[in-house]
């Protein structure tokens, strides 16, 4: 049993190439360093005593940051290359945490937020790129799946050193992400070199007619339900843990330690499963029944509170595998649409839902539970999700 249990994750790990291994190595260390953005909620809140709706404001400024720095981010990913955007992406977003950590004015903190959230996104549509790049062929969907691990293996320690550093310092967290930040852009200068472009490639590229993603009715289709679920997706980790610790009075180091079994669950099994899954079905198929399982996470958060610790780990376990179900395939479709030419701006159109969603889902969902209570915000986003798997339902992938 345990042989096969060995081989299993061998197989799912080989034929990937070395440099799609050092990438998800500089992925694992940037991911690390991701510990701001579940607690700005609580920065604001608890130790800028501002109001939720101040913290909605913070967190929709990173999305609108995000939007902007996405769609730049494609278009110099495509003209100048992934390498040179990532390397700036990372510095200058981790130069600015640094400077975040030492600024009190509100008005300055949302002008910051603006600024670290437009390089922090410019960097993910580049590094996307570079994954497909570096693809070994007929590896792409695990190159995929090893950057998820890799980045949900530093998730699950970023996240749980996070809530102990903010039950000590809050500002402390801005300083380790800027410095990680600043780590990023060295590794990826020193460790991946830059990809050649052949005269004959050049030649190719000004012959073929490049298709641009706004003119791809399938794939706007599957964008706009992408942002459906990504506004879910990000209440669990904006406005779950600011619910966690007004409503359940659950201590800081104690919400890291339940948000990080979101990473660890995915580095133990995603690689096996998506190995194992992977063409036996449609991807329909698996992302509806991933955004189902998600809608349950957020609906066991309605159960009475007598074991509140029990009830989150609960539904950080289904918020979990309805991710892990999902999120894969919806990576495979992106890439199948792309070629070597345009890679850049449909993986910006893919980010760029997501930052879409980060402004609407943490502003909307404070909002809700300000003015209408926390499981009035559960129903609907139950709701939401439901609808949104009815619809990806109906959405031909393939």
């Amino acid at each position: 049993m345990l042989h096969r249990i060995l081989n299993a994750y061998k197989t799912s790990f080989s034929g990937l190439s070395r440099q799609t291994w050092i990438l998800s190595v500089v992925i694992l260390i940037n991911r690390c360093g991701f510990m701001a953005a579940p607690f700005m909620g609580l920065y604001v809140t608890q130790a800028l005593h501002r109001a939720e709706s101040d913290a909605g404001i913070v967190t929709s400024l990173f999305g609108v940051g995000a939007i902007a720095g996405a769609a730049v981010g494609g278009q110099l990913t495509d003209l100048l290359g992934f390498r040179p955007v990532q390397i700036l992406a990372a510095l200058t977003s981790g130069l600015f945490f640094l400077l975040f950590a030492v600024v009190q004015d509100f008005t300055w903190i949302c002008f910051l937020a603006l600024i670290i959230s437009f390089f922090s996104e410019a960097f993910r549509p580049a590094n996307y790129a570079a994954i497909a790049s570096y693809a070994a062929p007929g590896t792409e969907t695990r190159s995929y799946s090893l950057n998820r691990l890799a980045t949900n293996i530093g998730w699950a320690f970023g996240v749980s050193m996070a809530g102990i550093i903010a039950s000590y310092n809050y500002k402390l967290l801005f300083v380790v992400e800027g410095s990680v930040s600043i780590l990023v852009a060295s590794s990826i200068f020193l460790l991946l070199p830059a990809k050649k472009i052949t005269a004959k490639a050049k030649a190719e590229r000004s012959d073929l007619k490049v298709q641009k993603p706004w003119n791809d009715i399938p794939y706007l289709k599957f964008l706009v339900l992408s942002v459906m679920f990504t506004i879910c997706f990000f209440m669990m980790f904006r406005v779950v843990p600011v619910f966690y610790k007004k409503v359940w009075h659950l201590d800081e180091a104690l919400i890291g330690l339940i948000l990080g079994i979101n990473g660890i669950v995915i580095a133990l099994f995603e690689m096996v499963m998506i190995s194992k899954i992977e063409n036996k079905r449609s991807p329909i198929y698996y992302i509806v029944l991933g955004v189902i399982i998600v809608s349950f996470s957020f609906g066991v958060l309605m159960l009475p509170k007598s074991f509140p610790v029990a009830i989150a780990v609960l539904s950080i376990l289904f918020f979990t595998f309805g991710e892990m179900f999902s999120l894969p395939f919806f990576n495979t479709f992106v890439v199948k649409r792309s070629n070597q030419y345009n890679k850049g701006l449909y993986a910006a159109g893919y980010t760029l839902s997501w930052s879409v969603a980060q402004v609407a889902g943490p502003a909307s969902g404070f909002y809700i539970a300000d003015k209408f209570g926390y499981n009035t915000l559960w129903i609907a986003i139950t709701i939401l999700l439901f609808g949104c798997a009815y619809f990806f339902s109906k959405l031909k992938l393939d």
